[in-house]
């Protein structure tokens, strides 16, 4: 198995599960202490105090540590100090509290066991529209959750289908035993549910301010919380690409939320609300109506409006998780509001688990200019699956593991995080652990080099989301244009533009606006350019294009004669060498497709005298 769990001298002999009769996370604490200090020379104790919570410290003493920590805190300190040893790290000084309270994984599984932009098989937990899993793996899924302190396990796809409600009513008791399973890691449940969910009850309506409403939601709250009262709260996706929502009986967005945030504040559940809603109906024709502005458009005026246990679930772009997009204005717009930043660990546009594209460099600038104060919350669309590895491809393991640890520090280096995945999980001699953790850190880079260079995105292939298709949605109801013709391609978004722009704070908005200091990774989503403009090191746009593609595709095929050379245990490195020469397959047909697609608009021919099939 490729999960850091179970790689090299990290409890990889760890007779599991022999720890399946712990109840609490300082029983799991304990056994995972001494488990892993079994074959050392020195020792380490639990102490559990209270008064921290999820926080830990580690002490040293005379014999060994002395981990120090809360409810769930000891176990995270127990983790923390084994990582660390394993890994050869420092271990952490001082006492560690997690900088965001919710720390989730929204997993998109359906009831019939596929999972919706999955990329590692069929769903751990799901087959047949009931439960279907063995024990064993589900209390390894926590344990691996908890190593790097995820606490919130969304269990069902947002776009929740009709069987899903059986999770709340006559599977109940299955939904209980399942949480019961992840509870000795500290991991909580949370469920999808359909807003419209009492309107096919029976009820006739699912109106939020409908009484008879209210009360169906409160006495379904009542009924799912006395089986599961550590349960986190319900997700909701509403009034988005056809879900039904309050907007269908003319009520707003906090209406509805806090109608199902009351049902359940009497338990301490947590109203997740997703603010992934715009026009799916766009007219291409429509130069003004700008996707990237829907979500601030609706949530600003609201702000202030929601109950306090409402998290409005932002997604770290006003898009949808494509390769580089800027930091959504909401995010830093809702001063009144409790927000969840939602990041995609499946790679639906990334590259499908299939193409390397390590997130934690992503992850550091969206949280450098995040205001983070504003943020309680993160979530993630998992990445898991039935996969041996767990993650389809076995490196892709990496963007779980560092997203756990940027979820607990947002502040994280991303260099030192790839690094001890890769102690971890690898056994390598030191030069081949430096070239595959060289190599995962620059993978976002040479990805996006030959699929979204400056900014444009969804040149994709439709409904698949993978391979190039520069005008795949182009004339398609989603909003989703990167309006290139003859003499131009990108989009204004400055104030003489969409206005998006002016949705931000006056540095981003000034610093996006201006060709002078517009990054050039988001030159042509924020502008609209002419292809022989001329870039800050001199050369034209159409020829930056040319050569990130080319780059892109040559740097594609270096990391795949680097990892060629490791030596990796015989099931990742057949799986991570067949992956790779996907990869590069892929990467050709980009860079091929792109350039073709821009010469024959342009005209003109690559500088350096490199092939393109016009």
């Amino acid at each position: 198995m490729s999960d850091w769990v179970n790689r090299r001298s990290w409890l990889k002999d760890l007779p599991w599960p022999a720890s399946e009769n712990a109840v609490s996370p300082l029983d799991t604490a304990e056994y995972e202490l001494k488990a892993f200090f079994a074959a050392r020379t020195d020792t380490a104790a639990c102490q559990l105090v209270p008064d921290l919570k999820e926080g830990y410290e580690l002490t040293k003493t005379q014999n060994g540590f002395l981990v120090r920590g809360g409810k769930t805190g000891v176990l995270y300190g127990a983790y923390a100090l084994i990582r660390a040893l394993s890994s050869f790290s420092p271990v952490p000084e001082g006492v560690q509290q997690p900088y965001y309270p919710l720390r989730m994984l929204d997993c998109w599984d359906n009831m019939d066991g596929t999972v919706e932009r999955g990329y590692a098989g069929r769903s751990l937990w799901f087959e047949g529209g009931s439960f279907s899993y063995e024990p064993a793996r589900i209390r390894q899924l926590g344990r691996m959750l908890s190593s790097v302190g995820i606490n919130v396990l969304c269990l069902n796809n947002v776009n929740v289908h009709q069987p899903a409600q059986r999770l709340l009513d006559d599977l109940l008791e299955d939904t209980a035993r399942f949480a019961a399973l992840l509870r000795p890691f500290g991991v909580r449940l949370m469920v999808s549910v359909d807003f419209s969910q009492p309107l096919q009850q029976g009820l006739g309506t699912a109106d939020p301010l409908d009484e008879e409403v209210q009360r169906w939601w409160a006495d379904t709250a009542k009924r799912v919380w006395d089986r599961i009262p550590d349960l986190a709260g319900f997700l909701v996706k509403a009034d988005s690409e056809h879900r039904p929502g309050p907007n269908t009986y003319g009520r707003t967005h906090a209406q509805g939320a806090n109608m199902l945030a009351r049902a359940i504040a009497p338990y301490g559940g947590f109203l997740v609300w997703r603010a992934f809603v715009y026009n799916c109906m766009q007219d291409w024709r429509d130069t003004k109506t700008d996707r990237p502005r829907a979500a601030y458009d609706l949530y600003k005026p609201l702000d202030g409006a929601f109950d306090g246990n409402v998290i409005l679930q932002v997604k770290h772009g006003p898009y949808d998780f494509q390769v580089r997009e800027p930091l959504s204005p909401l995010l830093l717009g809702m001063n009144s509001t409790a927000l969840a930043l939602e990041v995609q660990l499946a790679q639906e546009y990334t590259g499908q688990q299939i193409d390397l594209y390590a997130m934690p460099p992503m992850w550091r600038e969206v949280f450098s200019q995040m205001g983070k104060e504003r943020v309680r919350a993160v979530a993630a669309v998992s990445n898991l699956g039935r996969d041996g590895c767990w993650t389809g491809h076995p490196f892709a393991a990496v963007n779980l593991f560092a997203y756990g640890l940027f979820a607990w520090n947002p502040d994280s280096d991303p260099a030192a995080v790839i690094r001890q995945w890769a102690r971890l999980s690898y056994a390598l001699p030191k030069e081949q652990e430096t070239r595959l953790s060289d190599m995962l850190l620059r993978s976002r880079s040479v990805y996006e080099k030959y699929t979204a260079t400056l900014g444009l995105c969804w040149m994709i292939t439709p409904n698949t989301h993978y391979g190039p298709n520069p005008y795949g949605y182009e004339f398609q109801a989603w909003g989703t244009y990167i309006r290139a013709d003859r003499n131009a391609v990108g989009i204004d978004r400055t104030a003489q533009g969409t206005g998006y722009t002016d949705q931000y704070p006056s540095a981003l908005r000034d610093l996006y606006a201006s060709l002078d200091t517009c990054p050039d990774g988001l030159l042509l989503f924020f502008h609209r350019l002419p292809y022989d403009y001329r870039m800050r090191d001199g050369r034209t746009l159409i020829q930056r294009i040319y050569d990130d593609h080319f780059e892109g595709c040559a740097q594609a095929e270096e990391m795949a004669n680097a990892l060629s050379g490791l030596s990796l245990p015989a099931p990742d490195r057949e799986e991570a060498l067949k992956r790779m020469e996907r990869q590069i397959k892929n990467a050709r047909e980009w860079r091929d497709v792109v350039n073709t697609f821009f010469y024959r608009y342009t005209g003109v021919p690559d500088a350096h005298g490199r092939t393109i099939y016009p």
